[in-house]
């Protein structure tokens, strides 16, 4: 009963951090038409602020910290990072010019980086394989969390205070919860090592990682899958607020509250259902899951347009609430397929690399492509452009599909192969901490 009490603190600090961890991306999307009246910016330089320069340091250093996750204490580097990235949210608000907010954001960017693949790691190291979707849906509702708290909170800490004390009032939080964490969380490695005299497992080099991971077929189809959910989802998601604004004449309070509710709520009963679905109806049977992801997420090709094609705000709206139930959906089981396809000491860096391409293609080319064909097309637009902008991707949601169709053809095959080189390799003597059945 105690572990089972200390594995749900644990669910609930990660996703708390989760959710600051957010924030503050999605408060820089509400607040992005402000930043460019107050700095007087371009679309490309808002799409270059949200997009490429955040997600290359982002990824790129994603990969370090989870190599030192992999082998280290992943509690102290939560602890760590979380510190450093509220420090530097909380500096946003100090920014004077477009070079000193990128500068900002970088340091943002490589704080953040360092706690999404030790949480995942630490998760998979206290759940076994059946338990993983709910486990990690239940961690990933950070995400929905971190919409009420980034939205409603930020849209009128904005329209109160301006957005330079919103980023002051947002980052200051995680400074607590990088002590409760370091405080209340407990490594596993450590108390494995004080107990037993078998020297730890040799870490395997990153070169053998990359090999081992890219021979997985149904590794590589996510790879891909999760890089196109990425460009999508940030290319559109960055520009709602601007959207909002300019085709709707909404004001950040009314706005923020709007997408507090929706995505929220939304978010959060489409985490919660996908990861209890996936446990209740699809335990330890993985291809079944990704099939249902590819068809729910084909069916964005065509739901997802109507919110920019709507004359009224509130039918928009209400058009948001099916598109996001079914982005969240996927949350759980396809963060836990990963984790189950990957050997312990590759799966921190296993996230790290899936974030590294992931990041680039989507988060730093998704709001500058967006923002480069909204320029484009303003001549032709006006104001309009970027209604017509997001139209236009919307239909690439076709690939996400396809990859996660492939994903699921492969799936149950790879599965058997990696559990048997993993067996293989604990009889030659080599530790390794299976996916549990």
């Amino acid at each position: 009963m105690r572990e089972r009490s200390y594995r749900a603190w644990l669910l609930i600090i990660l996703l708390i951090i989760l959710a600051f961890n957010y924030v503050d991306r999605l408060a820089l999307g509400l607040v992005l038409q402000n930043i460019k009246t107050d700095l007087h910016l371009s679309d490309t330089q808002l799409g270059l602020l949200t997009g490429f320069a955040f997600a290359v340091f982002y990824s790129v250093m994603g990969i370090p910290i989870a190599r030192w996750a992999d082998r280290g204490n992943r509690v102290t580097i939560i602890a760590l990072t979380t510190a450093l990235w509220s420090a530097m949210v909380a500096l946003s608000g100090s920014a004077a010019s477009f070079t000193q907010l990128l500068l900002i954001r970088v340091g943002v960017a490589i704080g953040e980086a360092g706690h999404v693949p030790p949480a995942h790691s630490l998760i998979a190291t206290n759940f076994a394989r059946a338990q993983r979707p709910s486990a990690v849906a239940t961690y990933m509702l950070g995400g929905s969390f971190s919409v009420l708290i980034g939205y409603f909170g930020a849209g009128w800490l904005n329209e109160l205070y301006g957005w330079r004390m919103t980023f002051v009032l947002l980052g200051l939080p995680g400074l607590a919860l990088a002590a409760v964490a370091k405080l209340v969380l407990r490594e596993p490695r450590l108390s494995a090592a004080s107990t037993t005299h078998i020297a730890p497992a040799a870490q395997p080099s990153m070169a053998e990682v990359c090999v081992t991971l890219w021979r997985i077929p149904t590794f590589r189809h996510l790879l891909f899958a999760f890089s196109m959910i990425f460009f999508f989802g940030f290319g559109l998601s960055q520009w709602l607020p601007a959207f909002f604004m300019r085709s709707h004449a909404m004001q950040t309070g009314e706005l923020g509250t709007w997408f507090a509710l929706i995505f929220g709520m939304s978010g959060l009963c489409g985490t919660y259902i996908g990861g209890r679905l996936a446990t209740r109806y699809a335990a330890n049977d993985e291809r079944l899951q990704l099939k249902v992801l590819a068809v729910l997420f084909g069916s964005l090709v065509f739901i997802r347009p109507i919110t920019f094609l709507v004359p009224d705000h509130y039918l928009a709206f209400i058009a948001m609430i099916p598109t996001t139930l079914v982005i969240y959906v996927g949350d759980g089981p396809l963060f836990a397929v990963i984790q189950t396809l990957v050997p312990e000491r590759m799966r921190a860096v296993s996230i790290a690399l899936i974030y590294l391409f992931a990041n680039l293609i989507g988060m730093g080319l998704g709001p500058l492509t967006v923002g480069a064909l909204s320029d484009f097309l303003r001549p032709w637009a006006g104001e309009e452009s970027l209604r017509y902008a997001l139209i236009a991707i919307c239909p690439g949601y076709v690939w996400v599909t396809w990859y996660l169709w492939r994903a699921s053809q492969t799936v149950t095959r790879d599965l058997k192969v990696v559990r048997g080189d993993c067996t293989a390799s604990t009889r030659e003597g080599v530790e390794v901490n299976l996916p549990a059945t």
